[in-house]
């Protein structure tokens, strides 16, 4: 059941997003890879937590069922973002990343209100390719320096960036149709 519920999630991505976004998207995901400032085992140690974070709500079948909730993890900082109808749940999520997090930096960027719609979510991919997209394709600046997170409009942004970089980047997202708020999670380099 789950299998069929995951393939019919992608295939409507695809649909919704389409081929060219996907391209852009893998393309954009490549060099980011090879041009990040981060460390190696930053960026593993960033993976971990995502992961076993993920674990960690899907495990709670409270949190799992009645929240929606995504943890990003970069240079070992924390965002959470998403959906929680109740300030219990959302404390209960926060305590089960604060377990997976140690001594790391939490910014809780997580809603009290019912999950949004699955339609919302494909809304929110859109959104990330297009500000992703816009970055990618704006000369003299390094898209693969900025991580994009969309959640119900908003957008995230996150990176070891210097000030420069960052007003650029929150111009970009600001000018995306669609885009309600564009909050900023950077570091800034020295």
């Amino acid at each position: 059941m789950r299998a069929l519920l995951i393939v019919t999630i992608l295939f409507a991505c695809l649909l919704m997003s389409g081929c060219s976004a996907l391209i852009v998207t893998g393309a954009a995901t490549g060099a980011v890879a090879s041009q990040d400032r981060r460390d190696v085992s930053t960026q593993l140690e960033d993976e971990k937590t995502e992961i076993k974070s993920f674990t960690s709500i899907f495990k709670n079948d409270e949190l799992w069922k009645n929240t929606n909730i995504n943890v990003i993890s970069y240079n070992n900082i924390i965002l959470m973002v998403g959906q929680a109808p109740t300030a219990e749940l959302k404390q209960k999520a926060t305590e089960e990343i604060k377990k997976i997090a140690k001594d790391k930096k939490i910014l809780n960027q997580v809603r009290i209100a019912a999950p949004i719609s699955f339609f919302a979510r494909r809304n929110d991919e859109y959104l990330t390719t297009k500000v992703k997209s816009s970055m990618f394709f704006t000369s003299d600046f390094k898209a693969s320096k900025i991580k994009v997170v969309t959640e119900n409009s908003e957008v995230f942004l996150m990176g070891l960036v210097t000030r420069e970089e960052s007003e650029k980047a929150v111009d970009i997202a600001r000018n995306i149709d669609g885009v309600t708020k564009v909050i900023k999670a950077f570091e800034f380099l020295n």
